[in-house]
């Protein structure tokens, strides 16, 4: 273990983080998500949920700042209006842990292919429905 960093941060996750570089993108997965078919790296997390991953992952990266978005969410499909509750507590953890989250959402095929070009995805253990989130990695300022 390490100060500081939350005990659901496995060493392999710690591993991608770091070699992550600015304007690689992290997924983190619901449990309907296909994150081995998506990812090019997994991270498995089974039994931990969206928002303890969510606020895991923040607490160790920026977001980035040049881009047009760094916190991205499927768009509502088909049937689906109802907005998710997770929704809202993803954004005010975001906006606790960075002052620069520039959200967008994208169709869902859309977002199938945008996780296929991630560095990697994160499966978690979360059974909200639409409770992926994709994390646009930012540059350290001193």
């Amino acid at each position: 273990m390490l100060k500081g960093i939350s005990k659901i941060v496995s060493p392999e996750l710690l591993k991608i983080l770091c070699e992550m570089g600015h304007g690689d993108e992290i997924v983190i997965a619901d449990w309907n998500f296909p994150s081995a078919t998506m990812g090019k790296r997994l991270i498995r997390a089974d039994g931990i949920g969206g928002r303890e991953m969510l606020s895991a992952v923040m607490d160790l990266i920026p977001l980035d700042t040049y881009g047009e978005d760094n916190f991205v969410l499927m768009h509502l499909a088909g049937k689906d209006t109802e907005i998710p509750v997770i929704w809202e507590d993803y954004r005010k953890i975001a906006a606790e842990k960075d002052d620069n989250v520039m959200e967008s959402q994208i169709e869902r095929f859309a977002f199938y292919e945008r996780a296929k070009n991630a560095y990697a995805v994160i499966a978690t253990g979360e059974t909200s429905l639409y409770a992926c989130v994709i994390l646009k990695k930012g540059v350290f300022k001193e």
